[in-house]
């Protein structure tokens, strides 16, 4: 099945089309079905692969998940014993390459044998020619999508839309799909080799390969992601039912998208200081009443009080401590300022209030 599949890849000419727009579409069709045995093949291998090595490296799949890569490792190390001598700098990043050194160095394993490691070896040299098919098609859908889907085209650029096509198994499979799992198109698993996640972003799939996601600042990322799916999505059911072919919907979405992500981004206004009300001089009018007198009676200043309050020009009060110092007492006991009388009626709420 793998060696049919490669030869259906390498028999398809981009130069063999004669410019119908049906013959295309059908031939965007096969090609989708090609790339959905490309990765069926592709996990196939994988599996074959990574079930032949365990015997030689059985930590080398966790810490490289990705099947292009596992294979290249595999082709790459064979059975060496000591990593030190391999470069892995072009396949691998620099801390995924100590992972890996680290544990071939603890892990107990043996050697292959000759005609096993001949077939893994075989193998991965199949699976990296199916990566390369995988290319060459994707590349043509690029070429086709300003014909096949305007819209999500210009949504998310004909080379994205090439991806979530092939991703999705074709164009009526993808105007068929929710917006949430449009999102996960693509996604891979982020392998960490035991570092911490703490800065690490959540993978969104194809979207994030696109101008608007990455121009767009992290703190917006997945809100960004989300709207995308969303419009992208109805893009693609536009195009499935060929309601608009020259794209100018497309580029509208594009434009809702961007006004969106620019008012996420905008700072609200600066809080401004207002004065404060005019205060209210006039009194409140009040229902008088027997309740009311007995309150006005109860908080009303005394003759006592008024006194208190009061001082006479030019002669000095008395005060508590004397020379000007405690509470002073006004026109309290000075002379020629009357006698203080106290009304019965004072003196009854007065007993009452000590009551």
């Amino acid at each position: 099945m793998m060696v049919y599949v490669l030869l259906q890849c390498q028999g398809f000419e981009t130069s063999d089309f004669t410019g119908d727009i049906d013959g295309e579409y059908q031939q965007i069709m096969d090609c989708n079905s090609l790339l959905l045995e490309v990765e069926d093949e592709t996990i196939t291998t994988h599996n074959m692969i990574r079930d032949r090595y365990q015997t030689r490296f059985p930590e080398l799949s966790s810490l490289v998940p990705q099947p292009l890569d596992y294979a290249s490792v595999v082709k790459r190390i064979n059975n060496t014993e000591d990593l030190a001598g391999v470069d892995l700098t072009d396949i691998l990043p620099p801390r995924t390459i100590l992972a890996v050194s680290v544990a071939a160095s603890l892990t107990n394993s043996r050697p292959l044998p000759e005609e096993v490691l001949e077939t893994t070896i075989a193998a991965c040299v199949c699976l990296i020619a199916l990566d390369s098919a995988k290319e060459k098609l994707l590349q043509f859908l690029e070429s086709k999508m300003g014909q096949i889907s305007p819209n999500l085209s210009a949504v998310v650029g004909s080379p994205v839309a090439a991806k979530l096509i092939g991703a999705a198994g074709g164009l009526e499979a993808l105007a068929n799909m929710p917006a949430c799992n449009v999102q996960l198109l693509g996604a891979r698993r982020n392998n960490l080799e035991g570092f911490s996640s703490a800065t690490t972003q959540n993978r969104v799939g194809y979207l994030e390969q696109t101008k608007i996601v990455q121009i767009t600042p992290p703190c917006y990322t997945n809100r960004a992601c989300r709207v995308l799916a969303s419009k992208s999505t109805l893009a693609a059911r536009l195009d499935f039912s060929g309601g608009d072919p020259s794209g100018n919907t497309g580029r509208k979405l594009r434009e809702e998208i961007r006004s969106k992500i620019d008012k996420w981004q905008v700072l609200p206004p600066a809080k401004r200081i207002q004065a404060l009300p005019v205060p209210r001089f006039e009194t409140k009018r009040r229902r008088g009443g027997r309740r009311l007198r007995k309150m006005k009676e109860r908080y009303a200043v005394t003759e006592m009080r008024k006194l208190a309050y009061r001082m006479q020009f030019g002669v000095p009060e008395e005060t508590s401590l004397g020379d000007g110092l405690g509470f002073g007492y006004g026109m309290l006991g000075q002379a020629g300022c009357g006698k203080l009388r106290v009304t019965v009626a004072q003196s009854s709420l007065a007993a009452k209030l000590r009551a």
